[in-house]
């Protein structure tokens, strides 16, 4: 079988120069862009049947060139410089004017409109800045499109590629604060801050009851502190956010973030980090300690059964106590809460992806990635930019969490524990009825006797 060489396809000067007279004759204008190769011929050949596509247009709206019609609703209006977007770029064009024939104003073309449109050019920025190109190297990775092209070229600066940047970030950050969360039913939420260079941002993460994980919004703030978590999760409510059935809330040990949800959600299942947990206490721990206590820990938090769970992790405390209290302390600071899937009986699949903080540190670690190159953070609308943006980003890279299936169950006994825990809370704050209501029931069974 016959091969085709590696430079077939190149279409240099020597290459160009073989054809035969009559193709070269038929290229005319194009010949310089044959030169270039096989893409700058086809930008040549393309901008050619755009200016057809336009004339055509004209031809149908006001009628053909040179024949008089007295119901004619438009008229031509000559020419004028225009552009129109192309691989990255913005490169001129002549564009045909239309004018009503009233003299009311401008007839718009839609074939002009529709390759004029800026969104293109936004598109590729964008997708080209999250992927770590700089906007000093932007021109760089663009298509080569001619050298005739590269000369007229614009909007491919450093500050007009910065521009198109701020502004396409900005709406999506709009567009992830405007979401209507109305329809959004939560199987669980996860909490985090994201740290940046000197700038705090708190997120939110949803996991619906399809088991599909959903980028919620976002708060800027000095520190991950109460006053901003609460805020957040203020916010999620004015959106819509519905709760009151209860929701399972996974963090990672944070205080602000833990009387945020107390705040604004009340009595809702929390389950803490496990990992998290884990560092905490082998932190406090010497090198040749730490591979015992870590296997006695996921041991513990292995099991399925919720007292049995406690009752090792009490009994590896208690062990740990005289020697390294600093481990028991941090083992004992809130380690009911530690095995909360297991008091709501969790399926294993599905405790194994919500007994961590994974989803939200995977998507945390997207946003640290797209904005990698950003040295300085100028203010906290530029933070709230690149993190909307990195969190959209990992939005397009989520898939169903593992378990999904189960989350039905869990919605139910998230719902159980729930009320539960609010019949209990009303008991408890219900005051002592008087004297004579108490002592009626057993009056009334003396006189039955």
């Amino acid at each position: 079988m016959r091969t085709v060489e590696q430079d077939a396809d190149a279409i240099g000067e020597s290459t160009f120069d073989a054809l035969p007279e009559r193709v070269q004759e038929a290229l005319g204008e194009l010949a310089g862009a044959a030169k270039e190769g096989l893409l700058a011929l086809s930008v040549g050949v393309g901008l050619g049947v755009l200016t057809e596509l336009m004339a055509e247009e004209v031809d149908d709206v006001v009628g053909p060139k040179g024949r008089h019609d007295v119901d004619r609703a438009a008229v031509r209006h000559g020419h004028e410089a225009g552009q129109v977007t192309l691989g990255g770029r913005r490169v001129p064009v002549v564009r045909p004017r239309v004018r009503a024939a009233d003299g009311s104003g401008e007839v718009a073309l839609a074939t002009y409109a529709h390759f004029a449109d800026r969104d293109p050019l936004t598109k590729v920025v964008l997708e080209q800045m999250l992927a770590g190109v700089s906007t000093r190297r932007f021109a760089r990775t663009r298509e080569p499109v001619g050298q005739d092209i590269i000369d007229t070229e614009r909007s491919s600066s450093k500050s007009a590629v910065s521009r198109e940047f701020v502004g396409r970030t900005g709406e999506h950050l709009r567009a992830l604060m405007a979401r209507s969360l109305a329809d959004v039913r939560l199987a669980a939420l996860m909490l985090d801050g994201l740290e940046l260079k000197g700038r705090c941002c708190v997120v939110a993460l949803g996991v619906t009851t399809d088991g599909v994980k959903v980028p919620l919004g976002l708060w800027d703030g000095s520190t991950e502190n109460k006053r901003v978590c609460v805020e957040l999760l203020a916010d999620l409510v004015d959106r819509g956010l519905d709760c009151d059935q209860g929701v399972l809330v996974v963090l990672d040990g944070g205080k602000a973030l833990r009387a945020a949800v107390d705040a604004v959600f009340g009595d809702v299942p929390v389950q803490r980090c496990i990992r998290h947990k884990e560092r905490n206490v082998l932190d406090h721990l010497p090198e040749r300690d730490r591979p015992a206590v870590k296997r006695r820990l996921r041991a513990a938090w292995k099991l399925s059964d919720h007292q049995a769970a406690i009752d090792r992790l009490e009994a590896l405390a208690g062990e740990l106590a005289h020697s390294h209290p600093g481990a028991a302390a941090s083992l004992r600071e809130g380690l009911a809460e530690t095995v909360t899937l297991q008091r709501l009986g969790v399926h294993q699949q599905l405790h194994k992806t919500l007994s961590s903080t994974n989803p939200i540190e995977s998507m945390i670690g997207i946003c640290r990635a797209t904005s990698r190159n950003v040295k300085r953070w100028q203010n906290g609308d530029m933070c709230l930019r690149w993190t909307a943006a990195g969190m959209l980003e990992a939005e397009r890279q989520f898939r169903k969490i593992i378990g999904y299936t189960h989350l039905a169950h869990l919605a139910i006994a998230v719902e159980r524990d729930v009320a539960a825990e609010r019949a209990t809370t009303s008991r408890s704050t219900t005051p002592p009825n008087d004297t004579t209501t108490a002592t009626e029931p057993a009056a009334t069974l003396a006189a039955a006797h």
